[in-house]
Formats: structure tokens, sequence, C-alpha cells
């Protein structure tokens, strides 16, 4: 009730007190003496209550809906203020961004098959359709609010499906009046440029009054009955309840060859190589178990600090026979960390599969020279030498390879950082100086011998760090951390040349824009990045 008090203008030292009235009177909120508020008549309202009500929505309709509940137990004049839908139609649109009009709602997203559905009238030989659109003529938005949006606010955001070594990403988002759980499927390989492409998991919805519905949206058959249950905090899962509708006519064939040429844009006789076959049909299989029940652990966006290398965030990368690959970049003081969002069955989603010393520039020599293979993986590995030798010299072993920067004299931050597409709006003295502060760009091309998955990668590069990769035998078996060369190409790419496996990775950034994913600290980023690797481990 203070703050209803200072939204009336009372200030800090007006108060509100309830004083009940016997015999059914209704109750009354005081403001107590010694405060100015806003004059009608002679004297001014001297109680809330005299408030006119269109003053008293105004103010309802400022405060967080969680507490408007709470606010209704005050009066019955507040409860049937409460009532007013225009309350609830603002915290809709503030809190959850719902801009839909209940009264004149044009469905967009949702197919014609989800619309209508076809009923077989007896007394007609021919079929009809009927509408099973939700009654959103006879609900409110206070339903919408209470039943759908506040109830599963808890699982809005990003999530990673637990899929054993493959993870995913999972955006759960408000979409008009749905909720819609988003999963992310990185470009048909090779083409690592393209856009992410979405595909719905389930969606929730009122089909009636304080009713919300959870349907799975897995199969070919359309929505059907699904359940949601939030197992811990940050943590929730998934129940199919009718996986019949998973399966087809064709059975497994049918299934395997519709997911490979949906998911991967292939078909079977596109598949030469053996060992890509065996990869496939072993994801096909190890995904199918999961079509009934899935569980959920939230993950966050990395934070950007101003002096970050470049923007952190989400990427799509190749990884040879494996395809392509989600993961996340993030900065950690003198360290990059790269960690993967998807994985494979040799290095699991979860597992940090880069780490870059941001102490150790590489100078790279000319193109010609840099053609071979043997003079740039001397450059590499003449780094990796000079920290085995200050390892030795100052007795430390720290953690994750860290370095003691003091040894050598040299800032734990990189002193060239990408010029960001937002600092071109500066003003033309700042614009100068990001000029000056922007590295030269180098020419660049891929040692002979390395293997790409594309050809189509930047011919030219902004600077090159000293790195590790993480490399597996089959079931993460005997993992080790090798050396290579990270090449930052500009704002939006980076690659790593990995020198044990004579190989090249092309990492792409996600351009897509995520809501309610930003970490609430980097102490609780930490957290997560450090429970993440005991995941899949």
């Amino acid at each position: 009730m203070a703050v209803c008090a200072r939204l009336c203008g009372v200030g800090q030292s007006g108060g509100c007190r309830r004083r009940g009235l016997e015999d059914g009177e209704e109750d009354e909120v005081r403001i107590e003496a010694g405060a100015v508020p806003a004059q009608s008549g002679p004297r001014g309202p001297r109680t809330l209550l005299q408030l006119p009500p269109e003053i008293l929505v105004e103010i309802f309709s400022s405060l967080p809906g969680p507490e408007l509940p709470s606010l209704a137990q005050v009066c019955r004049k507040f409860r049937q203020i409460l009532n007013t839908d225009t309350i609830w139609k603002r915290r809709c649109k503030q809190e959850y961004g719902v801009c839909e009009n209940l009264r004149k709602l044009e469905v967009t997203g949702v197919s014609c098959r989800d619309v209508y559905v076809k009923r077989i009238n007896p007394r007609v030989k021919s079929g009809r359709f009927m509408k099973i659109l939700p009654d959103y003529e006879h609900m409110e938005y206070r339903d919408v609010y209470t039943c759908l949006l506040h109830q599963y606010r808890h699982i809005l955001g990003l999530w990673q499906p637990d899929i054993g070594p493959y993870g995913g990403l999972l955006n759960v988002v408000v979409d008009g009046l749905f909720i819609i759980g988003w999963m992310y499927l990185t470009p048909h390989d090779p083409h690592v440029d393209e856009p992410m492409r979405l595909k719905p998991v389930f969606r929730i919805h009122l089909m009636e009054r304080k009713s919300a519905t959870v349907e799975c949206m897995y199969g070919h058959k359309g929505p059907h009955n699904g359940q949601i249950q939030i197992v811990k905090k940050d943590e929730f899962c998934t129940k199919c309840l009718q996986t019949d509708y998973h399966r087809m006519s064709g059975g497994r064939q049918e299934e395997f060859r519709t997911w490979l040429r949906e998911d991967l844009g292939r078909t079977l006789e596109d598949i030469f190589h053996e060992h890509m076959q065996e990869l496939i049909l072993m994801k096909f299989i190890y995904i199918c178990q999961y079509d009934n029940c899935l569980t959920y652990r939230r993950i966050y966006h990395p934070l950007s600090q101003p002096d970050d290398l470049l923007c952190p965030g989400f990427f799509k990368g190749t990884y040879g026979s494996h395809g392509l690959e989600i993961v996340m970049l993030s900065f950690h003081g003198t360290l990059a960390k790269v960690t993967k969002i998807t994985g494979d069955p040799n290095v699991p989603a979860c597992q940090q599969t880069l780490e870059i010393d941001l102490t150790r520039p590489v100078q790279l020599p000319d193109v010609e020279h840099l053609r071979n293979f043997d003079e740039m993986s001397r450059l590499v590995l003449d780094v990796q030498a000079q920290i085995h030798r200050e390892q030795r010299l100052t007795g430390s072993d720290e953690e994750d390879g860290r370095e003691v920067a003091a040894v050598r004299g040299e800032p734990g931050r990189p002193l060239l950082p990408v010029k960001r597409p937002e600092d071109k709006d500066a003003n033309k003295v700042g614009a100068e100086e990001n000029d000056e502060q922007e590295a030269p760009a180098h020419s660049f091309v891929l040692p002979d011998g390395v293997t790409a998955r594309s050809e189509e990668y930047p011919r030219s590069c902004k600077m090159c760090f000293y790195g590790t990769g993480l490399i597996a035998g089959h079931g993460f078996s005997s993992p080790e951390r090798t050396p290579g060369l990270f090449i930052l190409f500009d704002e939006d790419r980076f690659g790593f040349i990995w020198l044990e496996l004579k190989s090249f990775s092309l990492y792409s950034r996600m351009r897509d824009k995520f809501q309610r994913a930003d970490a609430p600290s980097q102490e609780a980023f930490d957290e997560m990045l450090q429970n993440m690797q005991s995941w899949t481990t």
C-alpha cells in the first residue's frame, strides 16, 4: 500500500492503513494527515477510495502483475477495479510484449491445418470443416496473464535439451497469445553463413478460460496433447501423451528418410562415405529415444564487456564429418572460451571445444609462406614451447593452462579490440579514434594440406592467437587438448586450425535475437558454465 500512496503523490512520508468496518460496510483506506493530495472539492480526497475509478485504474496498471492479487484483498472496491481488463492488457504488453487484441484477433503464424479440422457430419455425405480456434471472444486479458503468461514465466528463455552427446538450443518465447518452444537447427552443411532454421517443439495457449493447454508439436500429424513439468529451478521436462502422432505409416525407414531430408537436407543417395552414414544413423537412433519425454536445462547468453575482443554470443561452426554445430563464445579475463551447445559422439555438447590465450598473439607470415603448413605449424609450436618454459620457470601448472602474465610483463587483455558495428554511430572524433585502434587487415589463406568443409572462408583477418582445441575418441574417450591457431576475421566470424587434425573450422555468428536470456550476473554465468561440463561428462 505504500507503493499506492507514492503513486498517488502522497510521498514517502505518507502511508496507507486499512480500517475494517462492521455490518458489511466497505473497507476504507485512509491516507495519513500531513500530505497534500490531489484536489477534489474544497478539501480534496482524504482516502484512496475517493479517487475516481479511472485514476485507480491508471495507478493499478503501473504496478507489477504479481502484486495485484494481494492488492485485491484490501477491499471490495479494489477487487472491482482490478476486474478492469485494461489493467491486465497493459501488464501483458509491458511484461511479456503481448500486443494482440483479444477482440480482433488475426491468426498469424498458424497453418490452416492448425486452425481448422475436418469433421464428418453424419447427416451430410461430405465432410465439413469446423474452426478450432480458442474462444478468445469470451476470454479476458486477466485469464491470459494469470493462467498462461505468469504461470509459465519460469520456462521463458534459452534451454539445452538433455539429448546425450548431441544437445541442442531451445528458445521459449511469448509469440502472440501462445508460448512456443522453438528448437534452433543449424543450416545445412556446409553453409555456415546461412541463417538458423527454427522448428516448433511445443506450444502453450488457452483453449478456454482458466485452463492452459500444452501441445506437442513433434511429428507430422499436427499438434497433440502434451505436458510440461517444472522439475526444479532452471530445469523442466516435456512429455508427449500421444506418441502415435510421431509415427509414420512407412515405419522407421520412412521416418529416417524424412528426418534426413528435413533436418540434414540430404538423402541416403547423397551420402557416400561409410563413416558418415554410421554417424548419421547413430544420431537418428539416439534422438528417437527422446520423442516421449525430454529434460531441458537453462543456459544464459554470455555477458559482454567493453574491452572484449569481439561481442560474445552463439556461433555456428563446421566440424568435419559431424557437420555444423552450435557453440558459445565467452570471455574470462585473458582467456576466450568456446563451449559446445550441440555436440557429437566424440566431443559431446557442454564441453569446452576451444580455449584461446589472448596474451599470445601470433604474427602470420606473408601469404606465400603461410601456404606452407610446416611454417605455420612452427609458429604455433614455438608459442607452445615458450608456455612450457615459463611454466617450468615459475613452477606453475595453473588450471586450464593459464599463464602468469606478470612473467611476460604483458597486459591481461589484447591491445587492439575489433571495432564493433555499434561504434560507428559515435561522433566524428570517436570514429577517428576507433579507426586508429582498429587492427589492420592481414591477407590470409589456408596452408596446403589443411582440409575445410568449404572454400568460402574470408581471405583477410584481423589478428591471430595461440589456442588449444579439444579432441577425443568415440564416446569422449581419451580427451586431450592439442595446439592450434585462432584466426579472427571480423566481428561475426572466426576460425581455428587444428594442427594435429590438419583441419580448419569456420564459425559464423547467429544473428537471432534472444529475450530473457542474459545471465543475472557474471558469477551466475560462470557457475552455469562449470555445471554444463558435468552434464555430459
